[in-house]
């Protein structure tokens, strides 16, 4: 994860790209419904990008937490020149403890981390145990029932996936991005597996009920660049939603 240091800032540009707007982050929120007054554990919060939105939608009480030191330097630098009563801490999701009892555990982009189902059944023990009885887990992931031959589709957005190897449980799945407003790439690796595998570990530790969210585009989305351009994202569908309850 000392990788993630190195590419803190283009990573952190990258939330320009206009389909982090209007289908990424409009996904989200659709999915997180009403934070007022609620109390939310934001985990793989990076450089605090959805965490300070999650305050500013009227969350009560919000804690990031982060595993590359640079991100989270970035999340503090931010809450030093603007305030908002953010704890950042820097951890590993495959190893926290129990912090709290939460409203809501959310993440973005943290489960396709996941090599194994083991780790993955280890992220979601993570969660679930800070989750009160009848909170939620959200979060936005890689979608792995994409098939490959559409990998190339999302270019025009600002990102390809490739593989070197047929999908089985645990390929890498390399993600390329382009750096808005310049020829800049940064790439790094999620990985593969099944939905069976998702559904079993949410299962294996107690959520109750798992919802699968594809993605959808804000009106302001389809009324700046028309609902054609967004529509090989959502034939596609290379990012997902889900929601779990306990």
């Amino acid at each position: 994860m000392t990788y993630y240091d190195s590419i803190a800032q283009q990573y952190k540009k990258s939330k320009q790209l206009p389909f982090r707007l209007h289908i990424e982050a409009y996904t989200y929120f659709h999915l997180l419904g009403n934070l007022v007054g609620k109390s939310l554990l934001d985990l793989a919060c990076g450089e605090g990008f959805y965490t300070r939105q999650f305050k500013l939608q009227g969350a009560a009480r919000v804690i990031g937490v982060e595993i590359s030191e640079k991100m989270i330097e970035l999340a503090r630098q931010e809450e030093a020149r603007e305030p908002q009563d953010i704890e950042y801490i820097l951890g590993d999701v495959l190893e926290l403890d129990k912090i709290g009892s939460f409203d809501l555990v959310v993440a973005s982009f943290l489960l396709n981390y996941a090599q194994t189902r083991e780790q993955l059944l280890k992220m979601c023990q993570s969660i679930f145990v800070n989750l009160r009885p009848g909170g939620r887990f959200v979060t936005i992931n890689n979608n792995d029932s994409q098939p490959p031959q559409s990998y190339l589709t999302t270019e025009k957005y600002g990102f390809i996936k490739s593989i070197d190897s047929p999908l089985i449980e645990g390929t890498p799945i390399q993600y390329i991005w382009t750096v808005p407003g310049s020829d800049q790439k940064f790439r790094f690796n999620n990985y593969y597996l099944s939905t069976a595998t998702y559904e079993w570990a949410f299962q294996s530790v107690g959520f109750k009920e798992v919802r699968w969210q594809k993605p959808i585009v804000s009106p302001q989305g389809v009324e700046e660049f028309g609902q054609e351009f967004w529509q090989d994202f959502l034939n596609c569908v290379p990012i997902v939603g889900i929601e779990c309850l306990k």
